[in-house]
């Protein structure tokens, strides 16, 4: 059985890069807030996302979304430890993977993206089956 083409690895990679290349342009051009921190949270979860999609495209929607949620709750959580902030300061671009410091409000906007992302999925899986 072939992949879903909606599942394409090439397709996959060319929209993440796209939202790394958001999320790049949200960190670097909008000014820090409230706005653009959830911005940036949720695109970082989609690529989450489409990161375990295009490692395994036949994963269902639902282990895609679990593994991407587990992978951004344990970055968050990880952020209470202050080594990422620490790291950050030695090597600034790691900042973009591990962030600085812990926001409760991450893990919902994370929850809330992963969902929709999962939901989408689903849905498309099923448009093209």
């Amino acid at each position: 059985m072939s992949e879903p083409d909606a599942r394409s690895r090439v397709r996959v990679a060319a929209l993440a890069v796209l939202v790394v290349g958001a999320g790049l342009a949200v960190h670097l051009w909008l000014p820090d807030s409230a706005v653009s921190d959830i911005a940036g949270d949720a695109l970082y979860a989609i690529v989450a996302f489409l990161a375990v999609v295009f490692i395994a495209p036949r994963v269902r929607p639902w282990i895609a979304g679990a593994i991407a949620l587990g992978w951004c709750m344990a970055v968050e959580l990880f952020q209470l430890t202050g080594v990422p902030l620490q790291v950050g300061g030695l090597i600034p671009p790691a900042v973009l993977v591990l962030g600085t410091v812990f926001d409760a409000r991450d893990l919902l906007v994370y929850v809330v993206t992963v969902a929709l992302m999962t939901g989408a999925d689903a849905a498309a899986r099923g448009i093209r089956s």
